[in-house]
């Protein structure tokens, strides 16, 4: 599998960091929301609110390492895929594990991963595996969904559940050649249990984490869903690198560039979220 093109630091190495290095060799970028970079923000930071960065990516410096935050590092984690992708910079783009929560002390709460897709299992094994996973997030979305009703967000919200389950389609429709009296789709989609997401975060543990954290809750979703999302985005290319039939090989790769789509509409809906 190709190396990630982030990198990651948590908060203890932003720190050495940014003592071993010169402001000139890099750029710190909060990419949290007005009102929260207004509250506290890290020292030196610069303000680039993630709804906007796509457009103004490329204002940014092409000669220094760009490293992002936000409060728990999935908005972050979103801003330095785009970044990375456009290859803004000639040097490194880094990732601010568990962001300025952790930067501030904060205990960030892990749940256990899970290998979803073991390497030493055929393909269909792993894309069954796969459709169990869409399954998890559209259930998720689904729960979200309820709690959204007649908000701004809903229609993203919406949007993000009928795509999980037309992915969960596509895979079946790749799987289904692999096996002698294979279900119908529906009925199959049905009986999936949907308990892991992509990452290997249970389903209930997702939602307990939803709603345990503080503050806004549309952005609480946000920063979830962009998890779960980049979670997609790197299990289909995953997938798509150890196909070795070339329309399975495509099909997982539409969808990764889906899963990068959702993200770009998580961005937007950050702006309708707030008073």
């Amino acid at each position: 599998m190709e190396e990630d093109p982030i990198k990651y630091l948590d908060a203890d190495e932003l720190k050495t960091y940014v003592a071993g290095h010169h402001e000139k060799d890099y750029l710190l970028v909060d990419v949290r929301q007005p009102e929260e970079y207004s509250i506290g923000h890290i020292p030196g930071a610069h303000f680039l609110p993630l709804p906007e960065l796509e457009t103004r990516l490329f204002g940014l410096p092409s000669d220094r390492d760009l490293i992002f935050y936000c409060r728990t590092g999935s908005r972050s984690l979103a801003a330095s895929l785009l970044a990375s992708e456009g290859e803004v910079t000639e040097k490194s783009v880094y990732n601010v594990s568990g962001g300025i929560m952790a930067w501030d002390g904060h205990q960030i709460e892990g749940f256990p991963r899970v290998d979803v897709l073991r390497p030493d299992l055929p393909m269909a094994s792993q894309m069954a595996t796969a459709m169990n996973l869409e399954k998890g997030a559209y259930r998720f979305y689904v729960r979200m969904l309820d709690r959204f009703t007649e908000t701004p967000v809903a229609g993203t919200v919406d949007t993000l559940s009928k795509a999980e389950s037309a992915h969960a389609r596509l895979v079946y429709d790749i799987w289904r050649p692999t096996q002698t009296d294979a279900q119908p789709f529906d009925r199959l989609f049905e009986g999936l249990d949907g308990d892991i997401l992509e990452g290997g975060d249970t389903l209930s543990a997702m939602l307990q984490r939803f709603e345990t954290l503080d503050g806004d809750p549309c952005i609480n979703f946000v920063e979830i869903a962009l998890g779960i999302e980049y979670a997609a985005y790197d299990l289909y290319r995953t997938l798509a690198e150890q196909a070795t039939d070339p329309s399975a090989r495509s099909a997982f790769v539409t969808i990764a560039q889906a899963e990068k789509g959702h993200m770009r509409l998580l961005t937007k809906a950050l702006a309708k979220c707030g008073p």
